[in-house]
């Protein structure tokens, strides 16, 4: 059978023989991470609930470029490995952190990410149960840290058009670790008309945030709070045992804002089945103890 040959006359293999990949702009691959957790706030009176506070990882770079300022654990992709390969060997040297829930959050793609070079990064959202995790910064880093994550919409515009509409949102984003304070804000424009729909992205303030992570981190919040709406993803921040409470309250710390306790337990309660165990809190009347269903849909 003779070998199929293209427009120019050559067989794949000629085509091969002759091909030059240096002849092509290469970028460079990166992965980067936004792993969340919940953890727990001390309170001065026994009676209260410890409080909870959501935090994403950060670390400190100790070289160039951004040296100083703080970015999310990631780096880049080598030649043997997948993206997702490499966001799990990033964690796990330059944190400790492995076996947790990652899933691909987004492509960033945009020249001039990086100063010097063109680097496209695969970034990834990841969940983890505070109790559970232990950070230590690898050699590579200055150090690891969680930063309590705060998020508001500061502004919205709607321009509608004969056949669509414009929706600007400018979102504002705050770091916090002891003393360590980092903030940046992002110009969403979402535009949709007949062709579809188009998004936007521009960082319009960032103090002690490296690269365009400001971003990166607010895409990542988007995603967690819009899919703990209608998955289970939520329960990949819980302990093995939980209350229905420290349930809703991991929500209401995710959306920002209080959820009504009848009306939550009637539409999350069936992500989580009952054991025969008890909270021993001083202080409290025992509440019964839960844990994840693993829903099969």
């Amino acid at each position: 059978m003779e070998e199929l040959r293209d427009k120019n006359g050559l067989t794949e293999k000629e085509f091969l023989d002759t091909y030059r990949p240096g002849d092509y702009e290469k970028p460079s691959v990166a992965v980067d991470t936004v792993i969340f957790t919940v953890t727990r706030t001390k309170e001065d009176n026994y009676r209260k609930l410890p409080g909870k506070e959501l935090k994403i990882l950060l670390i400190k770079r100790s070289g160039h470029p951004y040296s100083g300022s703080w970015a999310l654990p990631g780096g880049f992709v080598n030649p043997d490995e997948t993206t997702e390969d490499a966001a799990i060997r990033e964690l796990a040297e330059e944190t400790g952190v492995d076996d947790i829930y990652l899933e691909q959050l987004y492509t960033f793609s945009e020249p001039g990410r990086a100063p010097g070079m063109w680097v496209i990064s695969c970034s990834y959202l990841a969940l983890a149960d505070s109790d559970k995790v232990y950070v230590e910064a690898g050699d590579d880093v200055g150090r690891a840290e969680w930063f309590t994550v705060k998020a508001y919409t500061d502004e919205e515009i709607i321009k509608e058009f004969k056949n669509g509409f414009e929706k600007v949102t400018e979102y504002k984003l705050e770091l916090s670790c002891g003393n360590t304070f980092l903030s940046g804000k992002v110009r969403h424009t979402m535009l949709k008309n007949p062709r579809g729909v188009q998004n936007t992205y521009e960082i319009t303030e960032n103090n002690g945030i490296a690269f365009d992570h400001v971003r990166i981190i607010l895409c990542a919040l988007k995603r967690l709070r819009g899919k703990v709406k209608y998955t289970d993803i939520a329960l990949n921040l819980m302990p093995e045992y939980f209350t229905l409470t420290d349930l809703q309250r991991v929500y209401e710390i995710i959306l920002g804002k209080e959820q009504i306790k009848a009306a939550f337990r009637r539409k999350y309660s069936i992500l989580a089945e009952p054991t025969d165990k008890m909270t021993s809190d001083a202080g409290h009347r025992p509440s019964r103890l839960y844990r994840r269903k693993w829903l099969k849909e």
